[in-house]
């Protein structure tokens, strides 16, 4: 799927330092002063290349937006997690360099998300997000999904709230 410069594309294991750089970028970005500083950077040493390429070496199924040839952003996708309900899928992390949120990156991501997990074969979806994270319940919510369920992570010393999020 290519516009121009943007192009979809599932992941390859050459693709692991940009992607750690991506996460690491949103997750400083987004969750700086939602989870505490400590259990942040341990969260962010975690998920470095070599963690990436360990997981893209394994079979997780991930998809990366390019723009210009750089990786603005992916998403993790597959089976969800929540048994017994009508949400086949689940899309475990999406996320876009802050710098280039904003501009339908997000929602074509999404979208490739879901023509890849109905490709396999797996319908419905559903996707987690901490109910702290207003920008992403507010893209969540203006992609067409509804609030399904709540629970809660702990970080540290802090328990946060969140909230799942589902399409059929």
């Amino acid at each position: 799927m290519t516009t121009g410069l943007i192009s979809i594309r599932k992941a390859k294991q050459a693709d692991a330092a940009n992607i750690a750089g991506v996460y690491e970028d949103t997750w400083r970005h987004t969750y700086q002063g939602i989870i505490p500083h400590l259990p942040l950077s341990q969260m962010i040493a975690r998920r470095g290349p070599g963690s990436w390429q360990r997981s893209l070496h394994r079979g997780m199924v991930a998809l990366v937006l390019e723009f210009d040839s750089e990786i603005a952003g992916y998403v993790t996708l597959g089976r969800s997690r929540m048994r017994g309900t009508p949400y086949g899928g689940e899309l475990f992390e999406l996320y876009v360099r802050p710098v280039f949120q904003g501009v339908g990156f997000g929602g074509r991501l999404f979208q490739a998300a879901r023509t890849e997990l109905e490709g396999r074969g797996i319908d419905g979806l559903c996707v987690w997000a901490l109910a702290d994270n207003e920008i992403a319940c507010a893209f969540y919510l203006h992609m067409g999904g509804r609030q399904i369920s709540e629970g809660a992570d702990q970080f540290g010393d802090r328990t946060l709230r969140k909230v799942a999020f589902a399409w059929r």
